[in-house]
Formats: structure tokens, sequence, C-alpha cells
């Protein structure tokens, strides 16, 4: 099975906000997903990045694949 740490759309048309998942690759972008390690919300002023650092680690060392947004917010709270 091969795991992704992904992007979770959330909030109103126009007003993105998202969760960060760990869910099977073939499920839908907001489908079914494994856990919830934090969320990001790029239209507030700064944006809200929070992640739980201890999970993602964990679901890294297992093999979990982020994808290249994720990658980029993980390198961006030191986690990568």
């Amino acid at each position: 099975m091969a795991v992704k740490i992904r992007l979770k759309r959330i909030g109103a048309k126009k007003q993105p906000r998202y969760r960060i998942v760990v869910a099977d690759a073939r499920s839908p972008r907001d489908g079914r997903f494994i856990e919830e390690i934090g969320y990001y919300n790029p239209v507030a002023d700064p944006a809200e990045l929070k992640i739980d650092e201890a999970r993602a680690r964990e679901w890294l060392a297992r093999g979990a694949q982020p994808t290249d947004t994720v990658r980029a917010l993980l390198a961006r709270t030191g986690i990568l």
C-alpha cells in the first residue's frame, strides 16, 4: 500500500483551508484518510501552519511519501 502525506481541501469557495493528512495514494483528494496530522491556512496573514511533528516523523520513518507542497511545508517547519 502506497501511503502519502498530502493536503485535504476544506473551507468555502475562494476560502481554501487544508488539513494535512496521511492517506492511501489511491483514495480521492478529499476522501478517506488514515490520520490527520495538521492543518494549513494560506488565506490568513501570516499563513497558519500547524503540524504534529512526532506523528509526521513517525509516518515518514514508516515510508510515507509527502507531496511536493507538503514537503515544502514540512521543510518550512524544520521537520525535513
